[in-house]
């Protein structure tokens, strides 16, 4: 399946709560971090608010380093989001569905 981005982009505030979440947790890898608060979003049934912040001095990842094995899976997961959530059936639109699920899952992993 095509990976719905080639670089996965989180804010620097992002950047704030991965390092505060690795602190607190004692994992390593914010790739590892990023997947669990992707997750956390999804587990929410309402759509979560578009990312307006920029992106400069943030974290940036491969999709590769980002999905993993289960590259294939997140792609779905986040293709089917994407259009569950209202997000424009474009590739910046999946872009911003899945910056979107990582942010605020990321908010929910840091509270």
């Amino acid at each position: 399946m095509k990976h719905p981005v080639e670089t996965v982009r989180v804010s620097r505030q992002g950047k704030d709560q991965l390092v505060k979440l690795r602190r607190q947790t004692g994992i390593e890898n914010w790739n590892v971090l990023c997947r669990m608060a992707f997750c956390a979003s999804l587990r929410e049934a309402r759509a979560p608010s578009a990312i307006v912040e920029k992106l400069d001095g943030g974290v940036e990842m491969t999709w590769k380093v980002f999905a993993g094995e289960q590259g294939d899976i997140y792609a779905a997961v986040t293709y089917m989001r994407a259009r569950q959530d209202g997000f424009p059936d474009t590739p910046d639109g999946v872009a911003a569905c899945l910056r979107a699920h990582v942010h605020r899952g990321l908010g929910y992993l840091a509270s």
